[in-house]
């Protein structure tokens, strides 16, 4: 028994496919297959069944895949606390990020873990929430930052961890009859002309308010939070967004932008945080880097 068969075990009960297993951890099918089978002679048992649904675990099986989950929970608590009593700084740090987070504590997070370690390298892209849980999952980043979704999912796996709160606002041009307004309610907003961040937080949260407040006229989605602001800004439409940017971002700086609080919304927060492997082993450079977003985000920015 080793801990690859382990590993191998645990991934095709997740997703109940030797295939998708295969892909996933980039083994050969035949790889895997053969390690089952091993662990299988080894044990005396059958750990998995095929059927219509796909690779499913028996009885005996799904016993045998807890195990394997503790087994493997237990070498992440001695590696980690190998790491504790190490200095050996990882030389690279991968990151993915959605963009709420991107645009505001990220940048001067970054600045102070550079100016900390200098010698490590990140490589962080701008991505959805969904596709950073998921490459934290197989584990092609370190760590994800995002906003926390209300129901988390594979939390045996993964750990949320929130650092901030977050609230909607409206976005409106400083010409806009309503930028003198201190807050504004939805029912305000019904003859508003929209455009949208083409996110699925923000598409759940705009088919929440069509639900329940009426639809309202939307110009276009897209992912290009420029073109949002530009369009904002010469008065064309209003846009919801997080107002943990506003602080520090450009267009409201200048006052092309004006943020007005939406109030008499239900659910109108969100929690940003971010999300690692429970099974990864959570690197010196990831602990180092999560303590400069503390930082930041302890500052309520």
């Amino acid at each position: 028994m080793n801990i690859e068969q382990l590993e191998y075990i645990i991934k095709v009960a997740e997703v109940n496919s030797i295939s998708m297993a295969s892909e996933s951890l980039h083994i050969s099918q035949s790889g895997i297959s053969m390690a089952i089978t091993s662990l299988e002679k080894e044990l005396g048992i059958k750990i998995f069944k095929r059927s219509r649904l796909g690779t499913i675990p028996t009885e005996d099986g799904k016993e045998i895949i807890q195990k394997a989950l503790e087994v493997l929970s237990k070498l992440e608590e001695i590696r980690d606390s190998a790491q504790i009593h190490s200095d050996t700084m990882e030389k690279e740090l991968r990151l993915s990020s959605t963009q709420g987070l991107f645009l505001t504590v990220l940048p001067k997070s970054l600045a102070l873990f550079k100016k900390k370690y200098p010698e490590v390298k990140i490589v962080i892209e701008e991505k959805g929430g969904q596709e950073i849980t998921e490459e934290v999952l197989n584990a092609k980043i370190d760590i994800g930052l995002l906003n926390i979704p209300k129901v988390k999912p594979k939390e045996n796996e993964l750990e949320f961890q929130p650092l901030m709160e977050a609230k909607v606002i409206v976005s409106v041009s400083k010409n806009s009859p309503l930028a003198n307004r201190k807050s504004i309610t939805p029912q305000e907003l019904m003859d508003q002309n929209l455009v949208v961040y083409n996110g699925p937080r923000m598409k759940a949260f705009i088919k929440g308010f069509f639900d329940h407040y009426g639809e309202m006229n939307i110009l276009f989605f897209t992912n290009n939070t420029e073109i949002i602001k530009k369009t904002v800004a010469e008065g064309l439409a209003i846009a919801f967004s997080y107002d943990i940017g506003v602080n520090s971002d450009p267009y409201f700086l200048s006052g092309e932008l004006v943020a007005i609080p939406l109030v008499e919304l239900e659910n109108n927060t969100m929690e940003f945080g971010y999300v690692r492997s429970k099974k990864q082993y959570f690197s010196k450079a990831a602990r180092e880097f999560i303590k400069c977003l503390e930082f930041y985000t302890a500052l309520k920015y």
